[in-house]
């Protein structure tokens, strides 16, 4: 397995896994729409993509390094970088795929100059809090909307970029 950025010729793949990642796990079932529609939010974030020897799509995550998935919401404070939609397809769960595309999202935030990493999940997302938790992140304030929906708030600081 190895980690890279997307091509415009698999965004539909990438969205069709990582929809099948969240699908169960979301409140609201025309996120999965959101977050199948690759191609619409590549023109301004980083995608990741996991793949296998054989070229199949194991999992993906979106990077924000300026600009943010929403092109309405403010761009990012210099010094940060968030991850979103991390999903991995259910049937490669558990192989360390999620923690290899976070570890490479921490390496390309690094390089663009970033000293710390956010990130959101939920709270029925056990197997992503546990993952983040192992790679330091700690808990930081949660955004909660106005119908009570809550989302975790996780950051780490990141240190200089490594020379390896």
């Amino acid at each position: 397995m190895h980690i890279r950025e997307a091509t415009e010729a698999e965004h539909d793949e990438i969205g069709r896994v990582t929809a099948d990642a969240y699908r169960g796990l979301v409140k609201d079932e025309s996120y999965l729409a959101r977050i199948a529609d690759v191609g619409e939010r590549a023109t301004r974030t980083q995608i990741l993509v996991a793949v296998d020897d054989d070229g199949r799509i194991l999992g993906s995550l979106t990077l924000e390094l300026a600009k943010r998935v929403n092109p309405d919401d403010d761009e990012l404070e210099a010094h940060l970088a968030h991850i979103r939609m991390l999903g991995v397809a259910p049937d490669a769960q558990g192989r360390g795929i999620g923690k290899a595309l976070m570890v490479d999202a921490e390496r390309r935030a690094r390089a663009a100059g970033k000293t710390e990493m956010t990130l959101h999940t939920t709270e029925w997302m056990r197997a992503a809090q546990a993952l983040y938790d192992g790679l330091g992140y700690e808990r930081m304030p949660d955004e909660v909307f106005p119908d009570g929906f809550v989302l975790l708030g996780y950051r780490k600081e990141l240190g200089a970029v490594s020379e390896d």
